[in-house]
């Protein structure tokens, strides 16, 4: 019997790796090896468990890049070159703009690298659908998004305030002249002059002055008492938090964090098998293009010396269909067409199915079915996919 012929791993279907598979080599690459010391493999499987852990929960990737974005505020404020202008018009507007400018940048970056909060806004403004939307969960979303693309921003105000640089320059304008004994014999233009030159303490003007001294080091214990009293507040108010929520019924905090995590995972798998079935149906295109070229090269007989060499027919590749027919994907090779993906997607987007698993398969002359519906290639798509 002749042998039977080496699979081209870019045309055969069955040798291009799934999601599945992908994700259980990157299971299998990050396990020790058998000839591991065991110090080395538990290493090795911690490692291992950490990364699964962070792989399946998105909160402890949110937290994780809360906390990176905290780290790089952190060294971007110890960086960053702090010059006060020392003009009367423009140190409240510096101070105040570099005490809340950055971290309204932060915020916004926290938003953006937060995937929680375009999942969010998108199930605030998706259509109901066969799916009712519950404030609830939007609240308890937007209040996760909150709190994470806060942190930075808190950090960034927090240090400022204990450093009192940006509240010196910011208001040593606003200083009352009367609680200071050097200012008695100034005139009132003098005095505003003087303080502007406070935050600037290599100034000729001020340099070995002990009102510029004094003014410094009242604003700078006002600022650092602003500080550590928000610092205070903010730890008070976490505690009191953690605290005294097991005091309260659990249901509804448990039904909205189930059903956002729901949400979130919910979006992710449907991205990832519109890829699985983009990738699918790109190399069905393409075999069926090179099964076609190969059609059209025999009828205009330019494979006629290869049909004198050898007695045998060119080989046409197997139907996807039939390569795959026992691999449980008749769901996604059912949907051929280009009207069938795009009405699929109108269809996810404007009418979500109900989540009643449950359900009986006829809602509204489409029906929803959760058993694995099978179509027959070429018919008109049902309006309903699966959970």
């Amino acid at each position: 019997m002749p042998l039977e012929a080496e699979r081209d791993p870019l045309t055969d279907p069955r040798l291009i790796p799934s999601a599945a598979d992908t994700r259980k080599v990157a299971r299998a690459s990050l396990s020790p090896p058998d000839g591991c010391p065991p110090t080395q493999a538990g290493v090795m499987d911690k490692f291992r468990m950490l990364f699964q852990h962070f792989q399946s929960s998105s909160e402890s990737v949110m937290n994780g890049i809360c906390l990176l974005l905290a780290v790089v505020t952190v060294k971007l404020y110890s960086s960053f070159d702090f010059n006060c202008p020392c003009l009367a018009r423009y140190n409240a507007l510096y101070g105040l703009g570099l005490l809340l400018a950055p971290p309204l940048a932060l915020f916004l970056c926290g938003l953006l690298a937060n995937r929680q909060s375009v999942v969010m806004v998108e199930e605030w403004r998706r259509p109901a659908g066969h799916r009712r939307k519950d404030p609830g969960i939007i609240r308890y979303m937007c209040s996760s998004v909150l709190q994470r693309a806060l942190a930075a921003p808190l950090v960034w105000i927090l240090l400022a305030l204990l450093d009192g640089k940006c509240f010196v320059c910011a208001f040593s304008n606003s200083v009352d002249p009367e609680k200071f004994l050097d200012f008695a014999n100034m005139t009132p233009s003098q005095v505003q002059f003087f303080l502007a030159k406070v935050p600037c303490k290599e100034d000729e003007l001020v340099r070995n002055s002990p009102a510029r001294k004094a003014v410094s080091r009242y604003l700078r214990c006002l600022s650092q008492a602003i500080g550590w009293s928000v610092t205070l507040l903010l730890i008070i108010a976490a505690f009191l938090a953690r605290c005294l929520r097991p005091c309260f019924d659990q249901t509804g905090f448990l039904q909205r964090r189930y059903w956002s995590n729901y949400v979130d995972l919910e979006q992710k798998l449907f991205d990832e098998t519109c890829c699985e079935h983009a990738r699918d149906f790109a190399h069905r295109c393409v075999l069926h293009f090179f099964a076609s070229m190969q059609s059209e090269l025999q009828a205009r007989g330019l494979h006629r010396d290869n049909a004198c060499r050898s007695p045998e027919p060119p080989a046409v590749p197997e139907p996807p269909e039939v390569l795959d027919s026992g691999s449980g994907k008749a769901h996604l090779r059912a949907i051929s067409s280009r009207e069938q993906v795009d009405h699929l997607l109108s269809t996810w987007y404007s009418r979500k199915p109900p989540l009643d698993l449950a359900a009986s398969p006829g809602l509204c002359g489409g029906g929803l079915s959760h058993r694995a519906p099978t179509f027959a290639l070429g018919t008109r798509l049902s309006q309903h996919t699966d959970v």
